[in-house]
């Protein structure tokens, strides 16, 4: 099954594209230059673009003919703050800040398909081409929504993508339903009394209360849901004390938790509160929790999901297309864009062997022969939604 094959002709060149997208990463609404990059390339192809919607995001359109029908097609640019361990000539030029997770690959991928899709115009309709700030937990999805996206480029229809460390390249995976899970963030200060380390009597240890909860949260899962129902609550950091003869006046727990049902989400958060404040106010101190849901579930529309499916089966045959994908712990904030929009996420393989090491690793690096797969993917879906015989 044959790839678009004018998108399969310039992978070298949307390769150096990645690579100098790589070399060059941005945190979450500080994609300035990536924003630039993707607005020039745009305007080069003949699109109509349109800048700072949710702070740096880009959307550039292209219209072919009058009809309203229209789709929209999504990809994330920003980096993640992590120091990077790969020592290839595109690495990180800024120490601390890395393309971890993919961006600049998907970033590549659906420019691959605009300049594709401006030359052949083989479709009747809008394609509303959206490159997303600050998809990291920072909250860009909501910021475009909240600027208008929509209502000033409204699609019938929407579809993002993810690559797959782990899934070979040249596989896709298209399912219907829950695909991702909701996400929150929590912060749990401790307040106690502070003394001298010789004289605990004399304290409120919030170290003491601090490991209690560590302990206690993770009865969580286990005690209060469902053994059916999956979630994951973990705790990531633990911040006390400066001394070693000091017993500090504060503690401070945080971490995340993960869902596939916001009342799910609801009923974790009501006992992370809950046995906040319980252990704390035991040992007789207080803690104030701060619980932030920057995720909801990704959610994929069973018509669009199947759309998507049918066009990997033409790029790759079927067997190469994975349609019962179970969900995922992970989250993704276009599960904001799809409660506006029905649509579909699906994953491109990003390949096994060398390309196991999985995102949010200082080793990982996004595989660029998956490039004409997800450029040719967003290219076809454009092309059979918006066939001149459909509209």
């Amino acid at each position: 099954m044959p790839l678009i094959a004018e998108i399969e002709a310039v992978t070298e060149e949307l390769t150096a594209w990645r690579r100098d997208i790589h070399s060059h990463p941005e945190l979450g609404f500080n994609e300035r230059r990536t924003a630039d990059l993707v607005a020039e390339k745009l305007v080069s192809f003949g699109l109509e673009v349109y800048r700072n919607i949710g702070k740096t995001g880009v959307v550039g359109v292209l219209r072919v003919g009058n009809e309203p029908q229209s789709i929209g097609l999504r990809a994330d640019m920003d980096a993640l703050p992590i120091i990077e361990l790969n020592d290839f000539a595109h690495k990180s030029t800024l120490q601390g800040t890395m393309h971890a997770c993919g961006h600049d690959g998907h970033t590549t991928m659906l420019l691959g398909a605009a300049r594709y899709l401006a030359q052949t115009r083989n479709f009747r309709g809008v394609v509303n081409f959206i490159f997303q700030p600050a998809e990291e937990g920072i909250g860009g999805a909501q910021a475009m929504i909240e600027d208008g996206l929509f209502q000033q480029f409204p699609c019938d229809v929407l579809y993002g993508m993810h690559n797959a460390p782990g899934m070979p390249v040249g596989v896709y995976g298209a399912s219907a339903g829950t695909m991702t899970a909701a996400g929150a963030f929590f912060d749990i200060d401790i307040h106690g009394t502070g003394a001298h380390g010789a004289f605990p009597h004399d304290s409120v240890d919030p170290v003491i209360i601090a490991a209690e909860l560590v302990t206690s949260l993770q009865t969580v899962v286990s005690r209060n849901m469902r053994p059916t129902e999956t979630a994951v609550l973990s705790i990531t950091q633990i911040h006390s004390g400066d001394a070693y003869n000091v017993i500090p006046e504060t503690a401070r727990l945080a971490g995340t938790v993960r869902t596939f049902s916001m009342k799910a989400m609801d009923q974790i958060e009501a006992r992370v509160r809950q046995l906040s404040s319980s252990i704390a106010a035991a040992y007789g101190g207080s803690a104030t929790v701060d619980f932030r849901v920057v995720f909801h579930p990704v959610v994929n529309d069973a018509k669009a999901t199947g759309a998507a499916a049918d066009v990997c089966d033409g790029l790759v045959g079927d067997a190469q297309v994975k349609r019962d994908l179970p969900a995922g712990t992970g989250s993704e904030d276009f599960s904001f864009m799809l409660e506006q929009v029905p649509g579909c996420y699906l994953l491109v393989g990003n390949g096994d062997a060398e390309h196991m090491r999985p995102v949010h690793n200082p080793h990982y690096d996004f595989n660029d022969a998956a490039i004409p797969y997800g450029a040719s993917f967003y290219a076809a879906i454009v092309e059979q939604t918006l066939a001149a015989d459909k509209v």
